[in-house]
């Protein structure tokens, strides 16, 4: 690759990085929403909505609005993306793989995405744009670097 254009990636990358946090937050409040409050096509897209406090739907419900409301802001990214990647996997463990071994099989796909989207946001951060930064100054500085110093001898 060019220096230029490597230059360009590099720049890029925490605002590229950013709206994939923003993007995955939105699409999961909104299953949320769907869920809670019937938008959107409703529950399970069959219309209406999770009765409150029925287990499990209505607080994977309340995890995907809240969780992605959060991961979509970069408000507390880091234990949102945790909590959504595993109620994810919980989802997908407990709902689709018992009925077929892969994710095209048994209609689990998006449950598979949203759990490694999280799983990624978790460990690499909120990215720019990201309340996090405001509040609490985190990810000010992406990369830090380490200065090593070499003993000295006596």
């Amino acid at each position: 690759m060019s220096a230029p254009l490597t230059s360009l990636i590099q720049r890029s990358a925490p605002h590229v990085h950013a709206l994939f946090r923003i993007v995955v937050g939105l699409l999961f409040a909104c299953h949320g929403a769907s869920s809670l409050f019937g938008v959107l096509g409703g529950a399970m897209g069959q219309g209406g909505t999770v009765p409150t406090g029925a287990w499990p739907g209505w607080y994977a419900a309340v995890i995907q609005l809240a969780g992605g409301i959060l991961v979509m802001l970069g408000l507390g990214t880091r234990p949102a993306a945790f909590i959504s990647s595993g109620s994810m996997a919980y989802a997908y463990f407990s709902m689709h793989q018992g009925s077929a071994l892969w994710p095209i099989q048994n209609g689990g796909e998006a449950s598979v995405m949203f759990c490694w989207a999280f799983l990624l946001i978790f460990f690499t951060g909120p990215g720019a744009w990201a309340l996090d930064r405001v509040f609490f100054g985190e990810g000010r500085q992406e990369q830090t670097s380490t200065v090593r110093q070499e003993p000295s001898a006596a």
